[in-house]
């Protein structure tokens, strides 16, 4: 049986290989990272935030999506107000390649619950590596709370929609309004149905030949006159294109075209004769003579209807005297009562003597 201190010695040999065990294991962990290592040269970055946003000292800095280092310290100084959150990091140098001094540091969130974290984009850099002390520039980027306040307008006039809505659907349901009336009012079902069952009828009536369509549909006869008119047609067109016919001459006849294009250009010999000045139009159109006295004589008679519209002169009286208009219409009068005198006892004045030496 072992004594006692064998047993001792024998826990305190486990207890020190478990020990160096879980150090050994640490040491592994941490140098396999990438991040970290007592091998692993590192530079000292800084940037600077308007908010932390959660970020804490450990938080891993990445670049594309790759851990190269971790947050060492984080601080607010003084002498920043528009970016007063003071972030040191501590990255690995052998992404210095594509670190450069204008990359910029922006705070990401690993998924919508999950940590902050630095992410350093080189997209765009063009300038040289950094070294240890160099600060970045950093961009700001909407956070979760920031896309939920923007968003709290949307759910605003959402929820009024949504209202809106509801009452809508609740008068609707309430048979109130012309929908509502379409959806729940029996007169108008009623109605639709006797509708639908009158359009039915109807057409099996055209179906079965009756009526003015129904013929058309199911009668042979009409098909058959369409037909016999289409062929008519097409005779007449055949007709047309042979030159028969009053229609087929003015289209196919040359001498008509001669004609009709002989008495175009003998309009149009007219016209320029008339332009140039010859014959009795062409001098009528360009004679200023002929003109300063047809326009002399059209003076003469504006005149002259002027003074008869006044009354002046034989003429003038004649229109405008109302005692020649008397004594014409009284001497009319007269003679009318004379030749009826005259017709109803003609002997009185018409009796001849005659005396015989």
């Amino acid at each position: 049986m072992p004594s006692q201190k064998q047993l001792k010695w024998s826990q305190l040999r486990v207890g020190l290989t478990v020990l160096f065990a879980s150090a050994t294991l640490m040491v592994l962990i941490f140098l396999m990272s990438g991040t970290g290592g007592w091998l692993t040269h590192k530079v000292i970055l800084k940037t600077y935030f308007e908010n932390a946003g959660g970020l804490r000292v450990g938080a891993p800095v990445r670049l594309a999506g790759v851990d190269i280092g971790n947050v060492t310290k984080i601080r607010v100084v003084d002498g920043k107000p528009a970016t007063p959150v003071e972030v040191i990091m501590k990255v690995n140098t052998n992404y210095a390649f594509l670190l450069k001094k204008d990359s910029i540091a922006l705070l990401s969130t690993a998924g919508i619950l999950g940590e902050t974290f630095v992410d350093i984009d080189s997209a765009a850099a063009k300038g040289p590596q950094v070294v240890d002390g160099d600060t970045l520039a950093t961009r700001s980027q909407p956070d979760v709370q920031d896309v939920v306040r923007a968003s709290q307008g949307t759910l605003q006039n959402m929820d009024a929609l949504l209202k809106r809505l509801d009452r809508i659907v609740g008068f609707i349901e309430s048979g109130q309004g012309s929908i509502g009336k379409v959806i729940y009012d029996p007169g108008l079902y009623d109605r639709l149905n006797a509708t639908v069952n009158e359009f039915k009828g109807l057409v099996d009536d055209v179906k079965n030949g009756q009526g003015s369509l129904g013929p058309l549909f199911t009668s042979d006869e009409a098909y058959k006159k369409a037909i016999a008119a289409i062929d008519k047609l097409n005779v007449i067109v055949d007709e047309l294109q042979q030159g028969k016919g009053t229609a087929g001459k003015f289209l196919k006849d040359e001498a008509l075209y001669e004609n009709a294009n002989k008495a175009v250009a003998n309009v149009r010999q007219l016209t320029d004769d008339i332009n140039a000045g010859k014959g009795a139009l062409g001098k009528m159109t360009h004679d200023q003579e002929f003109a300063a006295k047809l326009q002399t004589t059209i003076n003469n008679l504006a005149e002259l209807t002027s003074r008869l519209e006044k009354g002046e002169g034989s003429a003038g009286l004649l229109f405008k005297d109302p005692a020649l208009y008397n004594n014409s219409n009284q001497m009319l009068i007269e003679t009318r009562e004379l030749v009826k005198a005259i017709r109803e006892n003609p002997k009185k004045y018409l009796t001849f003597r005659v005396k015989v030496f």
